[in-house]
């Protein structure tokens, strides 16, 4: 499958077609062909006008580009469009004052869709790798229609629960998300050959200023007609992090305020426990290796969350270990847990494992061993008779030289 830059289709015997007149636009909405227009005007709030031969149409900032809207992209990639080719898939029609008709397009859905065929070959295809890491990660109420949630379809479901098991995965392996989910305002300065211009972005996570009883990081707004005014809210006091997901709130001021409640009552009732002073760990012997032990260490930090509020004094510890370990040893090997207990009840276990390798020995290891053992038996006979030999002398009549070798046998 071949991608080409934008400017592509706008030539194509089909795509003027599909703008010869407003029937045919409203067929290609129905059908979400990606379409290619000429954008005449860039308005003060940053929408982009595109004339449609039949009608005209209005590519809001938001869904000008990818990234506009999360604020990763900044406003030049759609100034930088004005009279020139840009890709669309029209989302709606709207109706002015005067009884105009208006397409609504969206520049942005139209690049998601290319960017799921370049990477799965087709949406429908990356639409089913989503739904299979979905259900990957427990995801078990989740089914995606399309990639970008745009649609009315009903069939393009979710629930609270599933958005917090998605939410919980990004933060946790992107941590770097919330660099950008923090921004409250940014202003950026537009330079062209007509002047200056100054434009401010605010983020649309309004809790960001509303919370006071906890640090707001995140996460993400949206809405459709369908799903309304929804939520992912993440936060963190004391260590504690947490997640609050609000669904189908009737207006934007709702769905703040019940995350607010939400996160209120957890930092209420959470406290977290981590051990990080854990039990000593001995060494490990190790049978037939050409070493006769290894290091342990703990495979990571134990940590609890309780929703309870109990009393940590009354953890127990409990270090479990093997006797010994058969050679060869890699390192990372499991060799025991501690376990953690409260009340009798068990709230836990870290494993621990081997720091280091050992190699299983062969007959030149043992040989080696035995020889080594012979010299320091050796050695250890003829200190004994030197020092029979010093006390026999009487000591304090020898010789200077003799007495510092005598004391540098003993050492």
């Amino acid at each position: 499958m071949k991608f080409y830059p934008e400017g592509h289709l706008i030539d194509k015997a089909e795509n003027k077609a599909s703008m010869q007149t407003p029937a045919a636009l409203s067929d290609a909405m129905r059908d979400g062909k990606i379409l290619e227009a000429r954008s005449i005007i860039c308005d003060n709030e940053h929408n982009l006008i595109v004339d449609l031969k039949c009608m005209r149409g209005i590519i809001p900032r938001e869904e000008g580009a990818l990234g506009i809207r999360e604020g990763t992209v900044r406003d030049i990639a759609i100034i930088s469009r004005v009279n020139k080719p840009v890709c669309f898939i029209i989302t709606d029609f709207i109706r002015d004052a005067f009884g105009r008709i208006t397409a609504v397009l969206s520049r942005r859905k139209a690049q998601e869709r290319c960017m799921a065929e370049y990477i799965a070959g087709t949406e429908e295809e990356f639409v089913r790798m989503m739904n299979e890491r979905a259900a990957g990660l427990g995801m078990t109420n989740t089914h995606f229609v399309d990639c970008c949630g745009l649609t009315e379809d009903p069939e393009h479901l979710t629930t609270a629960r599933d958005i917090a098991i998605m939410s919980r995965e990004l933060i946790n392996r992107y941590p770097q998300i919330h660099n950008y989910s923090t921004i409250w305002m940014e202003n950026i300065t537009h330079v062209t050959k007509q002047g200056t211009k100054e434009f401010g972005l605010s983020n649309t996570n309004k809790l960001l200023k509303m919370a006071t009883n906890f640090n707001v990081t995140g996460l993400k707004t949206g809405s459709t007609s369908l799903a309304k005014y929804c939520l992912s809210a993440t936060a963190e006091k004391d260590g504690v992090r947490l997640i609050a997901a609000i669904m189908a709130a009737p207006d934007y001021k709702v769905r703040f305020a019940d995350a607010q409640t939400l996160l209120n009552y957890g930092y209420a009732n959470c406290r977290l426990y981590e051990d990080k002073e854990p039990l000593p760990l001995p060494v490990m012997p190790v049978e037939g290796g050409v070493e006769d032990e290894v290091e342990l260490a703990y495979e990571g930090t134990f940590s609890y969350l309780s929703l309870k509020g109990e009393d940590f004094g009354g953890i127990e510890r409990n270090l479990i270990l093997e006797e010994a370990m058969p050679a060869p040893v890699e390192p990372g090997q499991k060799a025991g847990v501690l376990e953690y207990a409260l009340g009798g009840k068990k709230l836990g276990e870290v494993n621990v494992v081997t720091a280091g390798s050992v190699r299983e020995a062969g007959y030149m290891d043992y040989l080696k061993k035995l020889i080594a053992a012979w010299q320091m038996k050796t050695a250890g006979s003829t200190g004994d008779e030197n020092a029979r030999s010093f006390e026999h002398s009487g000591g304090d009549g020898n010789p200077a030289g003799a007495t510092d070798s005598a004391a540098a046998a003993g050492r």
